[in-house]
């Protein structure tokens, strides 16, 4: 009935890193049928659409779990009572953000977006919100089960028919305005909304007859109060970040028009906008997934060393996951600074999504260390401090983007987007080195790390240069010359980096107890997919 902390680590990993796939080759697949304006759109409609979302499941899923495990330990019957409150009430939550956007989908467009073309995108995405917020709850139903199968089984299969149904839409849809087709895209991501509601609905009536049996729901103790005191805080200080985050990914296009007013204007400023926001920034994500592991591994006990005062064991923790975390993101890093434009060219025809990546990949170390430090706050108790610098940050991000991006253009947001990155990992590294209080160790957390990945950039490049003629060839034969470059490169960092201490921290790298403590929400995106 509970099983092994181990087990369970493993399997959100495997799930969480083919899910990164599938989510990365749908959208390859997406740059190619779209095209730079399409996903341009895309972009801007997933904005709007993230702020109702927000509105809808904010909070709800924190709340289904740390309340249900709270009841089914006083006993069944208020867990069930507790649970048909909680399902109301995200009903309920997902159908008044529907409505809202269904009733705003062209005042957003025109007025917010800027693009009449995005209505009936929006519309269709709506369909699909009340689904996802009851889904939530029955999620945090099951991880406080302790059961993880029944989450990913779901995730799983709303994947592979969001895909499916993209596909299959988009095939018949060729030759349509990109409106047209940003809406059966959503369309989609709804109907898979659906399924996954479905599939979890099928899992839960299998688990009631086990955790319930026959017993009929109790009123649990102040259950209003209770719901209200998670729901508040954690839902209103999601939505006010979302919302923040929705006025910059809508000032941007704006301010980027105003900069090619006599180079395209809005049609221009809206295919960089895709090449940057759709392209290049969905594969700096995707390879946290690996990374991600180490946060289920470890994000747990930091939270039980905390609570134990265990300093000695709390610097090893905190020192292996900043060691790791910047040995990867650096090697990772090195490697898009070096095939970053021919990555791109291979998989979306772009060679300005690669310029991007190139820019950016001396940040991946503040992106990837920003979103494990943030765990570990949040592990110890810090959630307020990462919620106010977040709010900080997309006040100064806003504040450059509308500064900076008219006179620089494209220029002006990568230097927003470092800067960001910067300010918030100094920002949430300082706080959690002072309230751990813990001792640091320059040499061993950056000195090493950067020879294993300068080494690394260096073979990269001897590669590239050996193999640079082989890129003009297919995109089957690109392929293989990206895969063979970063694996020379990989093979280097390692056995550089081994020695130098990698390979004792991964050898430690164990939980010290097996009581497994899942996370509270639906699979988390890293905090770097702001940018």
């Amino acid at each position: 009935m509970r099983p092994s902390y181990l087990k369970n680590a493993a399997l959100l990993t495997v799930s969480d890193v083919l899910l990164r796939l599938a989510g990365m080759g749908l959208r390859i697949y997406l740059a190619n049928a779209l095209g730079g304006k399409g996903m341009g759109l895309y972009q801007l409609v997933l904005a709007v659409y993230g702020l109702f979302v927000t509105l809808a499941t904010a909070g709800v899923s924190v709340a289904a779990t740390r309340l249900l495990a709270e009841e089914l330990e006083r006993g069944p019957a208020y867990a069930r009572g507790m649970l048909g409150r909680l399902a109301g009430l995200a009903a309920g939550l997902g159908l008044i953000a529907s409505a809202a956007q269904l009733g705003l989908a062209g005042l957003a467009a025109q007025y917010w977006l800027g693009d009449l073309r995005a209505a009936p995108a929006l519309r269709a995405a709506a369909l699909g919100m009340p689904f996802m917020a009851v889904s939530a709850v029955l999620r945090g139903f099951f991880v406080a089960r302790r059961r993880v199968q029944p989450n990913v089984a779901s995730q799983m299969i709303e994947q592979l028919v969001r895909i499916s149904t993209m596909v299959l839409a988009l095939e018949r849809t060729a030759g349509l305005d990109v409106g047209a087709r940003c809406a059966v895209v959503m369309g989609a991501t709804a109907a898979s909304e659906a399924v996954s509601a479905l599939v979890m609905g099928i899992f839960y009536r299998r688990e009631a007859a086990r955790c319930f049996g026959g017993l009929p729901p109790a009123r649990p103790q102040a259950p209003a109060r209770r719901i209200w005191e998670i729901l508040w805080p954690v839902g209103g200080g999601r939505c006010l970040a979302s919302a923040l985050h929705t006025a910059e990914n809508m000032l941007v296009p704006a301010c980027l028009a105003v900069f090619l007013w006599d180079a395209g204007g809005r049609s221009a400023a809206v295919t960089q906008y895709g090449n940057l926001k759709g392209m290049a920034l969905p594969l700096m994500n995707f390879p946290f997934g690996l990374l991600g592991s180490l946060g289920v591994l470890l994000m747990p006990e930091i939270t039980q060393t905390h609570i134990r005062g265990d300093k000695r064991r709390m610097e090893q923790l905190l020192g292996r996951m900043l060691q790791i975390t910047m040995y990867f993101s650096l090697w990772i890093g090195a490697i898009f600074l070096v095939w970053g434009q021919p990555l791109t060219q291979a998989l979306y025809g772009s060679s300005e999504a690669g310029f991007y990546l190139e820019v950016l990949a001396p940040a991946m170390p503040l992106l990837y260390l920003e979103s494990m430090v943030d765990g570990a706050m949040k592990g110890i108790g810090e959630q307020k401090a990462t919620f106010r610098y977040s709010v900080w940050d997309s006040i100064l991000r806003i504040a450059g983007v509308a500064l900076l991006i008219p006179r620089f253009g494209m220029k002006g947001l990568l230097f927003v987007i470092l800067m960001s990155s910067l300010y918030t990992c100094v920002a949430n590294t300082r706080r959690l080195l002072a309230v751990t209080r813990l001792r640091t160790h320059p040499t061993r957390w950056l000195g090493r790390p950067l020879l294993a990945a300068g080494a690394s950039a260096l073979a990269g490049l001897g590669l590239r240069r050996g193999l640079g003629g082989l890129l003009a060839g297919s995109r089957g034969l690109q392929l293989l010359v990206l895969a063979a470059g970063a694996g020379g490169m990989s093979v280097v960092c390692l056995a550089v980096a081994w020695p130098l201490g990698l390979g004792r921290e991964l050898r430690d790298l164990r939980p010290r107890e097996r009581k497994f403590h899942p996370p509270a929400e639906k699979s988390g995106q890293p905090a770097q997919n702001r940018v």
